[in-house]
């Protein structure tokens, strides 16, 4: 690749049995290598069946698996082989592919706090259906030891449920006593325990009524909001962790010997370490022997490959697209570049999550009125009655009828129903409050390459070439796999082009591609070896023998939607700024294109995210629109972020949102259903406040049992569920 442009019997004994499988285990470990690829570019059944056969084409390789959710490849194979001659082999057939590290990814596929959730919640509502039956007994008129038996049953039942299923709120509400404030699961909290305490009360009293039932309702309406919100949340896996998989756990290190294969972790400034065609640079160092180009892409967001040469500054994480080199180490592991770039994105994702939910601000107030309510309830109707049994009952029946149920639905139902509206029309939602944040949006800032474009140039002008000297440029860049080569070679074969036969063809490695014609010298290349005068735009330069170079220029081809979503967002009165890290030419005639007046070019990954901020810090609520690694930090210090199906994946995981095809105006249709969620979210507020304030006197006054306020409690959570709906 060349760039053409400037720019199976048990014994008795246990012991005996895991001896052999942990040696069975431990050899298996030494003949096999589980190796994962993450591919950015698939999306859908056709690349996984691709991928997969291309994989397990290569010697040595015994089965591959892609996850297209994750976006991942599985790989079993042999001692030999390398992650790097499978992302070759992938790149060549038009896949892009990456090496990621599954020891650090680990960490990030463990889902046991969701499952405990759904545990609950599935051991809550079948506690709840089984006492609610025992209290149909009673609601019919059962007396004396039969209404006894039954609320007995009904406690064995509910209080070993509600002991196990609240367990999260118990947590939190501790949690947030012992630090010396109230949050939405005290009040929660204090509500279950009154209503279990006065219940087993009264059942030890032989008393006509038990609210075990309107406990296990709680536990059970509750359980269903928080999950709810957790799901809308499980999808955001950190990026810092995404970028550390990114790093190259192995090098090529160059001893007196020759080569061996050492983690990346055991080199040391001053190492020479080699790396080959296809594969990605594992530290930041300096180009000592030999001639490539790399993809700086992934970094800096610049479309052109850039020429390396002895003396070259190199960094982790760029790609090696042509020859061999050897780099002398001056930064690895944590101390390199992309190191840094992970803590930069972990400290934005840190002070983004500062953000403070539209619940959470009606729980500080929520909370102490509450409890403030029912202790004067409970104190008065004592003085009163002088009656502890009275003013239990009157407490935990205002604490259950203004439980916050409602509230603890209001939100997630809103997020729940309005990611199923996004998911169909494109854009899947991964963070509970992506939705409050959109709605605040007044500035949009885009990355270019891969983002407004799809990331491929398109050849310009391919009709002013001659039959030959298209035919000639073909073969040429069919012999190559540079992405321009690729580029013009797939513009030229849709127009009908036929490859000239060339002889004695080769590469050169960070020049571009020789051989003879029918005798004739013919070159395809860079501007200086073909000794042409550079355009300023981006290009590969032809010459066929001793006649003038001939520039064939390339653009960005716009990706679907781009221009519409630009026009759209300044319609509605939104700042749109272009934020790029290509050159200042290609940046300028870009914007221009798109009617984008405000921009910054050239700016590392670094600098993007300094922008963001320094928006930020000016008063905009920004909307950061990007896909490359450059670009994490500055998506996680967004006020709000969102990145393409097909950007790179710890891109998606620092992002909200994610678009799930390749059209750019479901952008458009999540900011005006932000809107409509944010009204919804605060109708539901004020659904569950107006419940409340009807309800709460007639608890205060005792004119409304705690079995009242469980079923008033249990119609203002429907009713918010209802209203969420609408959005759908």
């Amino acid at each position: 690749m060349t760039a053409f442009a400037d720019p199976q019997h048990p014994s008795a004994c246990p012991a005996c049995d895991a001896v052999p499988l942990a040696e069975q285990a431990a050899g298996k470990a030494l003949t096999e290598a589980r190796l994962m690829l993450a591919m950015p570019g698939i999306h859908c059944a056709a690349c996984i069946s691709g991928v997969e056969r291309i994989l397990r084409s290569e010697p040595g390789v015994r089965d591959a698996r892609v996850n297209l959710t994750l976006r991942r490849a599985s790989v079993e194979a042999g001692p030999d082989i390398d992650a790097e001659m499978l992302c070759a082999a992938l790149n060549a057939a038009g896949y892009e592919a990456h090496q990621l590290d599954p020891g650090v990814l680990a960490a990030t596929e463990i889902d046991a706090r969701g499952r405990a959730l759904l545990m609950r919640l599935a051991v809550a509502v079948f506690a709840m259906m089984n006492v609610m039956l025992l209290s149909v007994a009673v609601w019919s008129g059962a007396e004396g030891v039969t209404r006894d038996m039954m609320h007995w049953i009904s406690a064995a039942i509910a209080i070993p449920a509600v002991l196990f299923c609240g367990q999260p709120f118990y947590a939190s509400a501790f949690a947030a006593l012992r630090g010396g404030r109230l949050n939405m699961d005290v009040p929660i909290t204090l509500a279950i325990a009154l209503a279990v305490g006065t219940s087993l009360y009264e059942t030890m009293l032989s008393g006509e009524y038990a609210y075990f039932d309107a406990a296990i309702a709680l536990c059970t309406f509750l359980l269903a909001g928080r999950y709810l919100d957790y799901r809308t949340r499980a999808n955001a896996r950190s990026a810092a962790q995404e970028l550390a998989a990114l790093e190259v756990p192995r090098a090529l290190r160059l001893t007196g010997q020759g080569t061996e294969t050492v983690a990346v972790v055991d080199l040391r400034p001053g190492d020479l370490v080699r790396v080959l065609p296809g594969g990605r640079i594992p530290v930041d160092g300096i180009v000592v022997e030999g001639n490539t180009e790399l993809d700086r892409s992934i970094m800096t967001g610049e479309t052109l490959p850039a020429a390396a040469a002895p003396g070259d500054k190199v960094n982790a994480g760029e790609a090696n697209l042509t020859g061999p080199i050897t780099v002398q180490v001056q930064a690895a592991g944590r101390d390199t570049e992309l190191a840094r770039i992970g803590d930069l994105v972990a400290v934005a994702e840190a002070g983004r999550s500062n953000y403070t939910s539209l619940a959470d601000a009606a729980a500080k107030l929520y909370a102490p009125g509450v409890h403030i309510i029912a202790v004067l309830a409970a104190l008065g109707w004592f003085a009163y009655t002088m009656d502890l049994r009275v003013a239990l009952n009157i407490a935990a029946a205002v604490l259950i009828i203004t439980c916050p149920c409602a509230l603890g639905l209001a939100v997630p139902a809103v997020t729940t129903a309005a990611s199923a509206r996004l998911f169909r029309k494109g854009l899947l939602i991964k963070d509970g409050t992506a939705l409050e944040r959109l709605a605040e949006v007044d500035t949009v800032v885009f990355d270019k390459t891969g983002t407004l474009t799809d990331g491929a140039p398109e050849p310009l002008g391919l009709s002013e070439l001659s039959a030959d000297e298209a035919q000639v440029a073909l073969a040429l860049a069919e012999g190559t796999a540079h992405p321009l080569a690729k580029a013009l070679a797939n513009g030229l074969r849709q127009s009908g082009v036929v490859p000239a036969q060339l002889a004695e063809l080769q590469e050169i490695a960070g020049f571009g591609v020789e051989a003879m014609w029918n005798g004739t010298p013919v070159r395809l290349g860079r501007a200086g070896w073909l000794e042409a005068k550079p355009v300023t735009t981006t290009a590969t330069y032809l010459r066929i023998g001793t006649a003038a170079p001939k520039a064939i220029r390339f653009a960005d081809q716009l990706r679907e939607g781009a221009k519409e979503l630009v026009e759209g967002l300044k319609a509605q009165g939104l700042r749109v700024v272009l934020l790029s890290g290509d050159v200042a030419p290609a940046v300028d005639a870009f914007a221009e294109r798109l009617g984008i007046g405000d921009l910054v070019a050239e700016a590392k990954p670094d600098e993007k995210a300094a922008e963001v901020r320094r928006l930020t810090g000016g008063g905009a609520r920004v909307l950061m629109v990007g896909d490359g690694m450059n670009d994490t930090a500055a998506l996680a210090a967004a006020h709000v972020s969102i990145s393409p199906a097909s950007a790179l994946e710890a891109a998606r995981a620092a992002s909200d949102m994610v678009l799930t095809g390749r059209n750019l105006l479901p952008v458009l249709d999540a900011m005006a259903t932000a809107g409509k969620a944010r009204s919804r979210i605060k109708e539901n507020f004020t659904i569950a406040s107006v419940y409340n304030l009807l309800a709460l006197p007639l608890a205060v006054t005792g004119l409304c049992s705690p079995l009242i306020a469980a079923l008033a409690m249990s119609a203002s959570s429907l009713t918010v569920s209802l209203n969420a709906l609408r959005l759908r």
